[in-house]
């Protein structure tokens, strides 16, 4: 799942969400989540087309696995 649905569910801005999980990186395991590639993030970008609006974010967005979704969720 990434990031920016994630803040949408947690009704927070992309942006807060990523500083909470920053705040606590000792405590997130490293294969909980992961920042996608260029070229994953445009293939994401253009077969989603509910998510054509990230093309234009100035970063890469980080995709979580089911673990760390839950883990997330805790902060």
């Amino acid at each position: 799942m990434l990031d920016s649905d994630l803040a949408c569910l947690y009704e927070v801005e992309t942006k807060r969400l990523n500083e909470a999980e920053k705040r606590n990186i000792k405590r997130f395991p490293v294969d909980f989540m992961f920042r996608l590639t260029k070229g994953e993030f445009n293939k994401v970008a253009a077969n989603c087309g509910y998510l054509k609006n990230i093309k234009f974010r100035p970063t890469m967005s980080y995709a979580f696995t089911e673990q760390g979704v839950t883990m997330l969720r805790r902060y």
